[in-house]
């Protein structure tokens, strides 16, 4: 096996050119965390903030998945010259670009590099910062249609 290229960490400071976040067709997959998350700090319902914000997406196998909806220039809905949600977002946003394929070698880091000016630059992440982002973001999970119905039952049966 082949020594980990980021073992002396990656530079990555966000220019806030917001490509990730917009321009091209995509998928925020929301977790229940994120989920919860960001109806909290919506102050909404999760049948509200479903129906306001969310899409399903199709995922592997056919199944139906959580995602965030995007505007038609394809930013995202909470997208606003900012994350409007910034302190609440997604872990898929707070991880990047420290995604399991992402940092797989060091010419596919290099390669996303042609699409975010961030990568590179600034800010010395550690290899355990990277790791720790590599491990959230493995583990988030996006929620399953069903699951959410269920929580939207449970929800509404508690009030």
């Amino acid at each position: 096996m082949s020594e980990c290229f980021y073992k002396e960490g990656l530079h990555f400071e966000c220019q806030r050119c917001s490509f990730c976040c917009g321009h091209s067709p995509g998928f925020v997959y929301l977790s229940k965390r994120d989920l919860l998350t960001l109806c909290q700090y919506h102050k909404l319902t999760i049948k509200q903030f479903v129906e306001k914000y969310c899409r399903w997406a199709d995922y592997y196998y056919g199944t139906k998945v959580l995602s965030l909806q995007e505007k038609k220039n394809y930013d995202c809905i909470l997208w606003e010259n900012g994350c409007s949600c910034y302190e609440a977002r997604p872990l898929q946003c707070s991880t990047y670009p420290f995604w399991s394929w992402m940092i797989e070698d060091k010419a596919t880091w290099d390669e996303c590099g042609k699409d975010c000016p961030g990568i590179n630059k600034g800010k010395v992440w550690s290899f355990e910062e990277i790791e720790a982002s590599k491990k959230l973001y493995v583990q988030n999970e996006p929620l399953h249609k069903e699951e959410v119905e269920k929580l939207i039952e449970q929800e509404s049966s508690s009030n």
